[in-house]
């Protein structure tokens, strides 16, 4: 799908009502790449953490027409390579996927990251095996730095793509 084609998204701040979201979004279909569900007392720590975030944002992915929610991504301060960078992370439900909406999501989180200007770049860091969300960083805009061994969850180690943004160029339509 092209992006011109792509249906639009909007980001809506995580709230406490969004715990539904989150569950959703720990099936085992979702969390292959991310060593498998969590329990019930992480994805309370988990939602906790989205709701009292204090650098960076989480963010409910909602259709702009009609308001349907589709998924999360959000984007958090992280130390890399002896620097502070944002990383981002996305969902979207099974029933959304194929639509362009991850891809729509990350530029949309690419933006608000850009907006925030404390972090020079945004990085993604999907295992090296999974194919959409690779896709996803290639369609949003992000370059590929090369692969990493990630600790994700902890004591889970993959290999992943380091994909990145350089939140201090022009945004991508101001490029073109």
């Amino acid at each position: 799908m092209d992006a011109g084609s792509a249906e639009k998204v909007r980001l809506m701040p995580w709230a406490e009502g969004d715990f539904w979201l989150l569950r959703r979004n720990n099936s085992p279909e979702m969390t292959e790449h991310l060593g498998g569900p969590e329990s019930e007392e992480k994805l309370a720590a988990r939602h906790r953490r989205y709701v009292e975030l204090e650098t960076g944002g989480m963010f409910r992915v909602v259709l702009a027409d009609g308001g349907e929610s589709v998924g999360a991504i959000g984007f958090w301060e992280r130390e890399w390579q002896g620097a502070t960078v944002w990383e981002t992370g996305w969902g979207v439900l099974p029933e959304f996927q194929g639509r362009g909406l991850a891809a729509a999501a990350a530029r949309a989180v690419v933006e608000t990251a850009r907006a925030a200007g404390r972090n020079r770049y945004l990085h993604a860091f999907p295992n090296v095996d999974h194919a959409a969300s690779n896709a996803v960083c290639r369609r949003a805009g992000f370059t590929l730095m090369g692969q990493s061994r990630f600790e994700y969850p902890k004591g889970h180690w993959i290999t992943s793509n380091d994909w990145r943004v350089d939140l201090g160029e022009a945004p991508l339509d101001a490029r073109q």
